[in-house]
């Protein structure tokens, strides 16, 4: 019923006097003066006289405060037409007063914040001034040469400068065994899987580790890296050095099975240790270099 309502109760300049409500109807008086209001109504409830009957009301009358007599012409003209003036609505002072006495509810709602036009400038409030100022700036730019909208001035970025950056020396891995007159060269750190025959030749930036028997001549740190290392499960070479320390001194010879080892600098030459014993060496605090 709410949408046959909304669709036929209007009001000849288009406001609508009453609207279908989920608990009824809604008598839509905001705004509006109430004497010429209610006739229309009265009419308006007229023309389908039973549509209506048993359904309950609620009054809106917005800021507007209604008489008592307007209140109780509006019930009468709803009585008629079987409709029941439940409760009023509205944001005015005292309405609720008047609700009470006529034995109604009554539901006050916030006053809606009205806007001043004092607070709007002159430009704000025409349109004039400002449409013929830009049209002025415009001529202007053009006599001037300049486009008619100002551009905005971008400054280009510099780019960000290049910088040549060094990659980490790599690891040589060979897993081959060395004979006698040939020669690992690398940049970086060297790693054999296999022997290094006496005659063959490892020079590393870095660290040699050999997985057999170092027989060969080593020579890790070569640019002078003092903190490089030798590594070999068998170290039996024929020369080691490491930056600029070499192992002059000759090694008694080994009993029982070899053992891997490790050769690094230390007090002006090289030391040998036995590879269990290197972190022994270093966690006692003293740099072997």
């Amino acid at each position: 019923m709410a949408q046959v309502i909304r669709s036929i109760l209007r009001a000849d300049g288009g406001v609508t006097l009453l609207r279908g409500r989920r608990d009824g109807l809604e008598v839509m008086l905001a705004g509006r003066d109430l004497a010429p209001a209610l006739d229309e109504l009265e009419a308006l409830l007229a023309r389908q006289p039973a549509f209506y009957r048993g359904s309950k009301a609620v009054a809106n009358f917005g800021a507007q405060l209604p008489s008592a007599s307007d209140l109780a012409k509006l019930a009468a003209i709803l009585s008629a037409a079987g409709v029941e003036l439940r409760s009023l609505s509205g944001s005015a002072s005292g309405l609720e007063d008047l609700a009470r006495a006529g034995g109604l509810e009554c539901s006050v709602e916030a006053p809606a914040p009205s806007i001043e036009a004092s607070a709007l400038s002159e430009g704000a409030r025409s349109l004039v001034a400002d449409f013929a100022g830009a049209r002025n700036d415009i001529a202007m730019r053009r006599k001037r040469g300049e486009s008619s909208v100002r551009r905005a001035k971008i400054e280009p970025k510099t780019p960000p400068q290049l910088r040549l950056v060094e990659a980490p020396p790599g690891t040589l891995y060979h897993a081959a065994t060395l004979r006698g007159g040939q020669t690992l060269h690398h940049s970086g750190n060297i790693v054999v899987v296999g022997d290094v025959n006496p005659g063959a030749e490892l020079v590393a930036t870095g660290d040699i580790v050999v997985f057999g028997r170092l027989a060969g001549t080593a020579h890790a740190g070569a640019q002078g890296d003092a903190s490089a290392r030798i590594f070999a499960i068998e170290l039996a070479a024929t020369q080691l050095r490491i930056a600029t320390f070499i192992a002059a001194q000759e090694r008694p010879p080994r009993r029982g099975a070899p053992k891997p080892e490790a050769a690094f600098a230390r007090d002006g030459g090289i030391a040998i240790v036995a590879l269990e014993e290197l972190g022994s060496i270093e966690l006692s605090g003293v740099s072997p270099s």
